[in-house]
């Protein structure tokens, strides 16, 4: 050793400082190599498989290790001008200060994506509050690389915040909107990720895949993806479906325009007829009962049919559509289920059925709608009903041409 101290003496100053770099950066580099492919591939057995963000936050904590190695080795370097021995040292310690930070970040996502794994995560996803704490971290960390750069101290420059705080906060305006609409989203639990939000203003009809600090990503059902900014969720509506999704049952809400002049009375030999529908006995039985008692009770001895009650077509259909759904396999009895007439107009008099049925899935639930119209629109004409349709042009052409004068 002596000997090698005696010739590393004997060599010229630039010579010294090269060999004294180069032994610098030689050990950096090994140890480098040792805490990333020794040290770290002995450890990954006991790091988390399922993901590499742990390795990656591990890996830049240890470069950590060889920066400190170099900030402070470079002093021991002989013959070097102060201000490489300055500039390298600052680099060093600002490498130092962004590989932590780094690590930090990485940890953050690593805490989100195990936070993930959890159940709740789907009601409470904290992935907006940690973007926060990130961008804190990624803040403190480029003011301490400014400190070290102008050599000057980070409360120096955190006391001269006070005068760019109008920037910082037109700067970080969206942020903090966000930040606020993301802790009012979680707080009243109006938005989780799987939910079925409608928003038209946005365009966004389908399932919220991501919820992020700054931003919604919604999957609409065409599968395009609608972005939109966290804050406009609570500054704007939007109607959220997870409620139907939780009841078990979808709504059903469909009206049958009839044709007004199609709704009469029946005559006894129709209702007779009418007994042939299992659904409409007990109503026809209870039905005549009633109105033959108030006819021979308020009648007296009167014989006019016009003063007398009598069962209607539109009536008797409307019985027949209730019992028709509370028969029905695939329509829910936990809900409101109810056939009524809506006020009628131009278009006809509205049959409205409001039922809702035991699926949500939408496929199955378009299917059952779809099979309780086909019945009731083909069994019309029994009830001597028909549809309202304003006439097309197939109908005008039907018609017998005009005389000429």
């Amino acid at each position: 050793m002596e000997q090698v101290a005696q010739f590393f003496e004997s060599q010229p100053p630039w010579l010294q400082s090269l060999i004294g770099l180069t032994a610098l950066v030689l050990l950096a580099l090994a140890v480098n190599y040792l805490l990333k492919h020794v040290i770290l591939r002995a450890a990954a057995p006991w790091l988390d498989r399922r993901t590499k963000t742990i390795d990656k936050s591990v890996g830049w904590l240890a470069t950590v290790v060889p920066l400190l190695i170099v900030s402070n080795g470079i002093a021991l370097v002989p013959f070097l001008p102060l201000a490489v021995r300055e500039l390298v040292a600052n680099v060093a310690q600002t490498l130092i200060v962004l590989s932590v930070a780094l690590s930090i970040v990485k940890a953050l996502t690593y805490l989100n994506e195990l936070y993930e794994r959890l159940p709740q995560s789907k009601h409470r996803p904290i992935k907006g509050y940690l973007q926060v704490v990130k961008i804190i971290v990624l803040c403190g960390a480029a003011l301490i690389v400014i400190s070290i750069l102008i050599d000057q101290s980070p409360l120096l420059l955190l006391s001269g915040l006070g005068a760019i705080t109008a920037v910082l906060l037109l700067v970080f305006k969206d942020t903090i909107l966000s930040l606020v609409a993301s802790v009012q989203l979680s707080t009243n639990d109006m938005l989780r990720v799987g939910d079925w939000i409608e928003m038209p203003g946005m365009n966004a009809d389908g399932d919220v895949i991501d919820i992020s600090l700054h931003t919604v990503k919604v999957q609409n059902f065409d599968k395009t993806i609608t972005t939109i900014p966290t804050h406009r969720l609570v500054s704007d509506s939007f109607r959220n479906w997870r409620g139907m999704s939780e009841s078990g049952g979808r709504r059903i809400k469909r009206a049958l325009p009839l044709d007004q002049n199609t709704i009469r009375f029946l005559s006894d030999e129709e209702v007779t007829a009418l007994h042939r529908f299992r659904l409409l006995r007990p109503y026809l039985a209870e039905k005549q009962a009633e109105i033959a008692a108030w006819n021979a009770r308020e009648l007296a001895g009167e014989e006019n049919p016009v003063n007398a009650r009598r069962l209607t077509n539109i009536g008797t259909l409307r019985a027949y559509v209730l019992a028709y759904l509370q028969h029905h396999p695939r329509i829910s009895d936990h809900f409101t289920l109810l056939v009524r007439q809506l006020q009628p107009g131009g278009q006809g008099l509205p049959l409205e059925i409001y039922c809702f049925a035991d699926t949500t899935a939408w496929v199955e639930y378009e299917a059952i709608q779809a099979d309780i119209f086909d019945h009731l629109l083909a069994i019309l004409p029994e009830f001597n009903l028909r549809l309202f349709q304003e006439p097309a042009g197939v109908d005008f052409g039907g018609l017998a041409p005009a005389e000429q004068v």
